[in-house]
């Protein structure tokens, strides 16, 4: 396969490799980007999750709250930027997270057969064809997850006018405003550093096993650690995938907000705890960014002006 120059700017963008070492990746792995991303993190030329030029989509995240007990987030996608920003498409958007938040639907497919809540005589299916229709733009309704909290109470947090919605999950004895301040502050937390996980204890072994993977071919090629016995690898390997854990769960990352730099957010709900005597803590977050995974077309806004000047 031939590699382009595009590819090669794709692939440095997505990693921050040099423009040498993107193109080898590229060539070993035959163009295939998710491969040359793996190829360059196993030869430490590459950060672990550096993705975000391919997550170009546009549209909307929004989330409903039904009571402090239920909310649910949806995305929602169109063509353009340009669209994202119409009032009516907005106002369909948060039409779909109040049908989210009410719904018993398990899966995507379940959700857009059921009764439109605003027109009873067409589905959430039928109701997007005809916003299609109106906008004249392609959209879709990606995705949807609804929360409801047993034990506690659910917060949201909305971020770049909808390009991020988080739900935070709080296990509380106590719900009171201080408490749904310290959950949203939790949200904003969400939002900006992404974690996968709450705590260590939810992480796969399968994703532990895959990071160990690529840790240990990044010691392999690292000069530093030539000849090492292999106790010492072993520990090296452990060592960096703590640090790496601390990045990706919740709980071990440093609050956003700490005044001294160095409180962790279990530190904080500690705190939180502590000063309104609450049993506290974070059950679930739900995260979703737009476009998260989507590839986008890209347009070359003077060709297709000139395409249609020739037809």
């Amino acid at each position: 396969m031939a590699i382009t120059a595009g590819m090669v700017k794709e692939l440095r963008e997505m990693t921050g490799a040099g423009m040498m070492d993107c193109k080898k990746a590229l060539t070993e792995t035959n163009g295939d980007m998710d491969a040359a991303v793996e190829f360059l993190r196993k030869n430490g030329q590459a950060k672990a999750e550096k993705k975000a030029s391919r997550i170009a989509a546009e549209g909307l995240c929004r989330v409903a709250i039904k009571d402090e007990k239920t909310a649910a987030v949806v995305e929602v996608n169109s063509e353009t930027d340009f669209v994202a920003k119409n009032e009516d498409f907005q106002n369909f958007v948060a039409a779909v997270a109040e049908q989210a938040v009410s719904t018993d639907a398990a899966d995507i497919d379940a959700f857009l057969a059921e009764k439109w809540n605003l027109d009873t005589s067409k589905t959430v299916k039928e109701a997007l064809v005809d916003k299609v229709a109106v906008i004249g733009e392609n959209l879709n309704i990606r995705r949807f997850e609804k929360v409801v909290a047993e034990n506690g109470c659910v917060v949201s947090y909305t971020h770049g006018g909808g390009r991020i919605g988080v739900i935070v999950e709080g296990e509380t004895d106590v719900v009171n405003d201080s408490v749904k301040e310290a959950l949203t502050n939790i949200a904003m937390q969400v939002a900006a550093l992404s974690p996968k996980y709450v705590s260590t204890s939810d992480v796969s072994e399968e994703y532990k096993v895959h990071e160990k993977e690529i840790l240990m071919a990044q010691i392999a090629n690292d000069p530093k650690m030539a000849g090492k016995p292999e106790k010492v690898i072993e520990g090296a390997v452990v060592g960096r995938l703590n640090k790496e854990l601390k990045e990706v769960c919740l709980l071990e990352q440093v609050y956003v907000k700490a005044e001294d730099g160095k409180q962790t957010v279990a530190k904080y709900i500690e705190q939180v705890a502590k000063e309104n005597s609450a049993k506290l803590s974070v059950k679930r977050f739900v995260r979703f960014e737009t476009g998260e995974g989507l590839e986008k077309k890209e347009e070359n806004f003077a060709e297709e002006v000139a395409k249609q000047m020739n037809q």
